[in-house]
């Protein structure tokens, strides 16, 4: 098996997956980027590499359909650094930060997975019964709080 799938577009726009042998959709190819399986997509006649062109359409399909990640401001930021000095600062800044949002999240998940002891079943089973216990200790109070206030109109 090689360190990446190679997938072919034929002029009829279909992908095919050459390591299953069968043609895919852009949403199949779409579960690889998901599962994070390296893939490259060339053009079957030419051998161009077509890998960004099919992750901007999967990215564009997102976009129309649902809740878009980008804002139409955000795009013509986007837009104005093409072809402007900065755009490769600009590249590698927003690069650096995903990859740093990337790794916030991983640790995140994995404290919460520490706080939670693994698992997440027991740490709400946990959390619901020192509910419960606050919940008894406020109600046992009540009683006592209302003869105070019973005593003080005596």
């Amino acid at each position: 098996m090689t360190s990446e799938r190679l997938i072919k577009k034929y002029p009829n726009r279909r992908l095919y997956d050459t390591e299953e042998s069968r043609y895919v959709t852009l949403a199949e190819v779409k579960q690889l980027v998901m599962r994070a399986i390296p893939f490259r997509v060339v053009d079957s006649q030419t051998e161009e590499d077509l890998t960004r062109a099919i992750l901007l359409q999967i990215i564009l399909e997102q976009e129309a359909g649902g809740a878009p990640l980008f804002t139409a401001a955000m795009l013509e930021r986007f837009i104005r650094f093409y072809g402007d000095t900065a755009q490769a600062a600009f590249t590698t800044f927003l690069d650096q930060s995903l990859d740093l949002f990337v790794k916030q999240q991983r640790l995140f998940n994995e404290r919460l997975q520490d706080a939670m002891g693994g698992n997440p079943m027991a740490f709400w089973l946990k959390l619901a019964e020192q509910n419960m216990a606050l919940w008894k200790d406020m109600e046992a109070m009540a009683p006592r709080t209302q003869d105070m206030d019973d005593n003080r109109e005596k």
